[in-house]
């Protein structure tokens, strides 16, 4: 199972494994409160991409520009089947720090994984 979950939400149990999906590490957090398994910052979008999204704010664009990211890169290839291999044993919660819950980069990570479980 796959779910998301702002890094500033408490820690519950049913978040099972818990990983970061930010580039850089969120303010404010301390690495105790954050209880994180893995910090997986190799699959977040590019600090150019970032940057983009921050100055256009187009999240269609966004989303299309980090899913070519992330299935362009054969080294992110192993990292994705890795979270999808949780997955499938129990519950990873994908941490962000993005404000905006329904546009951020862990939900268009969510919805690519759940979609590998049909390759």
């Amino acid at each position: 199972m796959i779910r998301i979950k702002r890094i500033y939400d408490p820690v519950e149990e049913s978040d099972g494994r818990r990983i970061l999906v930010d580039r850089l590490w969120p303010r404010g957090v301390t690495k105790e409160k954050a209880a994180i398994h893995e910090w997986m910052k190799e699959v977040a979008p590019s600090h150019e991409l970032r940057k983009w999204y921050h100055e256009q704010g187009n999240f269609d664009e966004f989303e299309d520009s980090y899913r070519k990211e992330l299935m362009g890169d054969d080294a992110k290839i192993p990292l994705l089947q890795q979270l999808r291999k949780w997955a499938d044993e129990g519950t990873v919660t994908l941490l962000y720090s993005a404000k905006d819950d329904k546009r951020n980069q862990a939900v268009v990570l969510a919805e690519l994984l759940r979609g590998m479980k049909d390759d």
